[in-house]
């Protein structure tokens, strides 16, 4: 699995990415006061009139349309040119974006299948969402919200919808001294950064560290939400230095259940605060604004690539012996984050990232691990040579500077006038529009790291890798971060099991975008399930060294079948609680969300009585 990656020199290696998850535990539960069993859909006698509808339009400005799926044009004509151009399209992160008929994974064989809303409200200011939350729940909708459209579970995209879209709700604005309303007087202000729900992470980097000289914790992927990542826990290629991006919250506009526009923060609404600190996307409520924490830029980022080769099994056992023993001395900080890959071809692919370090420093570190392994050329070779690179901070997502210096690292919007900085990372392209086979992730515990439990991990890596790739990423484990940042993570909803992991291990698989109902563009069934039956046993044999494992909302088993555990832990009983408070008729429904257990696979009919009565 090639995820994640970091930007790599001219020459180059392979570039990485350094960006960018039915079976459910369901139970039958009566509804709350004045809860509906079932949800309408187009045809029903409850469905609204075309009256209805044109006064929401009116209400919105103009802004409501029928969702028109550029995918139409396939369905009639699959072979055709117009539809060749499409597919081509759906490889743009950027065009996939801005329609509202799409989203940024196209589906998951056995799962779900991307599908368009039947109308679109394109909000561009808060009066809009509070129009369509109301709507929706006065009409007994099926509501989804998207901004960036990436979720590998389909929790933006439902059929017989109404669709909050609000990619058009994008300002940001830099803060010298934010301090939250109700705050004054309790906190301290700090530099912060305020950023629309609509906004992507390549905005928000460009306007905080290219222009601003400032860093935000975010996503690694450009192209995902920044709301959407806050609202999951998040993380980043530094996240062992700089925390949970949910931590970096400070404040959040909302559109709850209810039409009110809402504030949250540690002084105002603070449970709900809370529970957007890593509850899920999607559940809650419609986030507007998010505000976050900016710190100062280290001096330079930089990454360690390549590709070594074991020439036998027993070789590949000692290498991957040798990798994790050196990470766990020399790695194990702040300093380092992203990937180290194993692969069932007997080859360790290494995607390291550092911050906090020059060039040198970062050679200096290698040097003992590499001259390990060139001194045994029976054994090892070096697949693509080891490079290290470094980077002005301010330059990372410098998209002119890239462009000039560093070109394979990315990939541009081609559409004609696309803004210059949209780019994605090189790596990261391979997920554009993909339709998945199989996702499954497990948080290690950092006790696997000490000197007597080395060996059963490595056992479990080498019995693994024989199956699928395995792929160790370490900036998603929050063990070896600083104390402080502990602290902040352990005050969001995400899975406490964070804090003591190492690493999140990634066992994953995916093709080229496909659509069941399109001829000539369906996904591969048979290679897909062969697939997932493979991810399923790697992970069995990986999680065979865990006691208790969880796993990260948006990089999971769509099947997952204790996933509130899973997903949440200890903190599910809380989350469970701040939604009865704020969406007591259970309004907001996602796939696995915070209180989905209520509701039927589709959202569309509340557990207790599938025949419409209570």
């Amino acid at each position: 699995m090639n995820r994640r990656h970091f930007l790599k020199s001219a020459a180059a290696i392979p570039v990485l990415a350094i960006g960018c998850s039915q079976l459910s535990n369901t139970s039958a539960k009566r509804a709350a006061p004045g809860a509906s069993a079932r949800r309408v859909r187009p045809g029903d006698s409850a469905w609204p009139s075309a009256e209805s509808w044109d006064r929401l339009n009116r209400e919105v400005g103009g802004r409501l349309s029928r969702v028109q799926s550029p995918l139409a044009v396939c369905q009639h004509a699959p072979t055709s040119a117009e539809c060749g151009e499409v597919f081509r399209k759906l490889k743009n992160p950027y065009y996939i974006g801005d329609e509202p008929g799409l989203t940024q994974t196209s589906g998951w064989v056995d799962a779900w299948t991307s599908a368009p809303s039947v109308y679109a409200v394109a909000a561009t200011k808060i009066e809009d969402v509070v129009a369509a939350v109301t709507f929706a729940r006065e009409n007994n909708l099926r509501l989804v919200v998207k901004g960036g459209g990436h979720s590998y579970q389909g929790t933006s995209s439902a059929p017989d919808s109404l669709l909050i879209w609000t990619r058009a709700m994008d300002k940001i604005s830099m803060e010298d001294g934010f301090v939250g309303k109700g705050c004054d007087g309790k906190l301290t202000p700090q530099p912060a950064v305020s950023v629309g729900a609509g906004a992507i992470w390549m905005q928000a980097y460009d306007a905080v560290t290219t222009k601003a000289g400032r860093y935000v914790q975010g996503g690694g992927c450009t192209t995902v939400g920044v709301a959407g990542l806050i609202q999951s826990g998040g993380f980043g290629s530094f996240s062992k230095n700089y925390g949970l991006a949910a931590a970096g919250l400070l404040e959040a506009e909302v559109v709850t259940a209810d039409g009110a526009v809402r504030i949250a923060n540690a002084c105002t609404n603070a449970d709900l605060f809370w529970g957007l600190k890593g509850g899920g996307g999607g559940s809650l409520g419609v986030v507007t604004r998010v505000t976050l924490r900016t710190r100062q830029l280290p001096n330079y980022f930089g990454g360690v690539f390549g590709t070594i080769q074991a020439t036998s099994d027993t070789a590949f056992r000692k290498l991957t012996a040798r990798i994790i023993g050196f990470y766990r001395d020399h790695l194990f900080n702040r300093h380092w984050g992203e990937q180290i890959r194993f692969d069932p071809g007997n080859t360790i692919t290494i995607s390291m990232v550092f911050q906090g370090l020059d060039r040198q420093q970062a050679e200096s570190v290698w040097r003992p691990f590499l001259d390990w392994v060139a001194d045994s050329p029976q054994d090892f070779s070096f697949q693509s040579p080891v490079t290290i690179v470094d980077v002005p901070a301010r330059h990372f997502w410098n998209a002119a500077l890239i462009r000039v210096n560093l070109p394979s690292a990315i990939v541009s919007d081609d559409r004609p006038g696309a803004p210059e900085g949209n780019f994605l990372w090189a790596g990261d392209h391979g997920q554009v529009g993909w339709v998945l086979h199989g996702y499954k992730s497990a948080w290690l515990p950092d006790s696997l790291l000490k000197s007597d439990q080395q060996p059963r991990l490595v056992d479990a890596l080498f019995a693994s890798s024989r199956h699928r790739s395995v792929s160790l990423h370490f900036n998603k484990g929050l063990a070896g971060a600083p104390a402080e940042e502990l602290a902040s993570a352990r005050d969001t909803a995400t899975n406490p099991a964070v804090l003591d992991a190492f690493a999140l291990a990634i066992i994953a698989a995916g093709g080229p975008p496909a659509f069941p109902d399109i001829p000539g563009h369906e996904p591969d069934v048979a290679v897909a399930r062969r697939h997932a039956r493979e991810i399923g046993i790697a992970m069995d044999e990986l999680l065979k060294v865990v006691t208790r494992s969880g796993s990260y909302v948006s990089e999971s088993d769509f099947f997952e079948r204790s996933w509130q555990q899973s997903f949440w832990g200890s903190n599910y009983s809380r989350l469970a609680a701040v939604k009865k408070k704020y969406d007591p008729t259970g309004l907001f429904f996602v796939h696995h969300g915070v209180g989905s257990e209520e509701w039927s696979a589709d959202g569309f009919t509340r557990l207790g009585d599938r025949n419409g009565t209570m």
